[in-house]
């Protein structure tokens, strides 16, 4: 029986890049080659580009994502899309090959845009009795009262760009003086952005995929940070420690799971997802945290 022919995407069009050229690299160190032939696939705003052991790139037909080799075309049999941010978490790669009719690991389209925006994923988690932050949603061309957030925010407080993860334009305030430079911060980056009240407690992230339609969560994971939170100097840069399995009580991993199960449902996951929680020391129930997309784990 022939390998499977994997097309492997990475690069994409925002800061998320250069973290994504790192995660090929583990991908590559990692993967069964006598199961899989990988072709790696470098998304690029000027081009995507086939990068060979020999140094040389070629060129994608977008028109059918194929790639011609001069003595043989190349049709992928499936993709694995390992591009955080966009476009690779936005759901526009997923509508794409969706309309090629390629299959492809990770969420579907629908639900890619959706987790992408973080006001959308709130608004959908909350009308689903998912426990998240206290939130307010606002747009750069609109006129900001910073008194009015006073009075309906909560200090210490979060500012994010609405689309996006990696924690990139994330700011943590606890004075009022820094909102102005945390809002210019996360508008350098989107036009709309997301202010949340910080919750106190411990951060956890799990694992969950579906098996013969049964969400099936995997060992749950804590992660502490040495920063003031999981900025990305703790995620890329060795600010961090993730314990697995987490050590929890039963009845806290338990509440985790479930949320986490209900969670892929409401937001029609597929495939292998994460979900990350903050676990209210205060109210004692796990908190959906919207920092990055669900839909890649």
């Amino acid at each position: 029986m022939g390998r499977t022919r994997v097309a492997y995407l990475t690069g994409g069009y925002d800061g998320e890049a250069a973290v994504n050229y790192q995660s090929a690299k583990t991908f590559k160190a990692h993967v069964n080659e006598e199961r899989f032939e990988i072709y790696t696939i470098d998304i690029r705003t000027d081009g995507w580009y086939c990068q060979l052991d020999n140094g040389a790139s070629v060129p994608i037909n977008r028109s059918d994502f194929t790639l011609d080799m001069g003595d043989t075309v190349v049709k992928f049999e499936v993709i694995f899309i390992g591009i955080a941010g966009t476009p690779g978490e936005d759901g526009k790669l997923q509508a794409y090959f969706d309309l090629l009719k390629i299959p492809y690991t990770s969420c579907g389209a629908a639900s890619s845009i959706v987790t992408f925006n973080k006001r959308f994923a709130v608004a959908l988690a909350a009308s689903n009795g998912i426990l998240v932050a206290k939130s307010l949603h606002l747009f750069k061309d609109n006129a900001i009262d910073v008194a009015d957030i006073g009075q309906r925010l909560r200090l210490p407080l979060f500012v994010k760009p609405c689309n996006g993860g990696t924690s990139i334009g994330v700011s943590k305030v606890s004075q009022w003086e820094n909102l102005q430079s945390a809002l210019a911060t996360a508008f350098a980056l989107d036009s709309e952005i997301l202010l949340e009240e910080a919750i106190s407690g411990r951060e956890f992230t799990v694992g969950v995929y579906s098996h013969r339609g049964s969400a099936i969560t995997l060992p749950i994971t804590e992660v502490i940070s040495m920063n003031e939170f999981f900025d990305f100097e703790a995620k890329y840069h060795g600010k961090s420690r993730e314990d697995t399995p987490a050590q929890v009580d039963e009845d806290i991993a338990k509440k985790l799971r479930m949320a986490a199960k209900k969670i892929y449902s409401v937001f029609d996951c597929r495939g292998v997802v994460r979900i990350d929680f903050i676990y209210s020391l205060e109210q004692e129930e796990p908190f959906m945290l919207i920092d990055a997309a669900l839909t890649r784990p």
